[in-house]
């Protein structure tokens, strides 16, 4: 994260399973219009002004062949959003696996995570909190993490909290609150 006073830029990394919503969450971010996604193939990169920063965000593809390729982009990574489809529970042991994964990479220690329980919207989404006790997200003690519920397709809960847009992020982040 660059510390000056006049352009303060971000990086984001936007990862999650194919079908999550990553795409759509981003264009909700982006004021843009989310009529016409597609399952990325490869990268979006998309540039969003939010609480005086420039944050630059990296979507880039879930699907199982592009997954290995992930670790391309972690360098420089200032805050991780992974999201998770909530309705999709077949998929639950398979995201907390790549979530868990992530989370044991190098290049990503002590990044900050915010975590999207997407797709709210739907009666079979479960909740951030079940979400949460699943994946023992409990358990992360080496870094700031937040569960948020969102519905990237209504708009619901898609915000990003306060700390993201911290001031050295990294570096003033450091209290262990944790919110579901």
């Amino acid at each position: 994260m660059k510390n000056n006073n006049i352009d303060q830029e971000v990086r984001i990394l936007l990862l999650g399973l194919d079908n999550a919503g990553k795409t759509t969450l981003l264009k909700q971010l982006a004021s843009e219009d989310i009529s016409h996604i597609t399952p990325t193939q490869g990268f979006n990169i998309k540039s969003v002004q939010s609480q005086g920063f420039k944050l630059n965000v990296w979507d880039i593809g879930g699907q199982r062949k592009i997954r290995p390729y992930w670790r391309n982009y972690f360098e420089n990574t200032d805050i991780l959003i992974y999201v998770i489809d909530s309705a999709d529970r077949k998929r639950f042991e398979e995201t907390g696996q790549e979530l868990a994964e992530l989370l044991e990479e190098e290049k990503l220690s002590c990044v900050p995570v915010l975590i999207f329980a997407n797709k709210q919207d739907l009666l079979t989404a479960a909740p951030a909190s079940e979400i949460a006790e699943g994946l023992n997200l409990h358990t992360i003690r080496d870094r700031v993490w937040q569960i948020q519920s969102c519905s990237a397709l209504t708009g619901e809960g898609v915000q990003l909290p306060h700390w993201v847009g911290c001031e050295n992020g990294r570096q003033k982040i450091v209290s262990k609150s944790r919110m579901l």
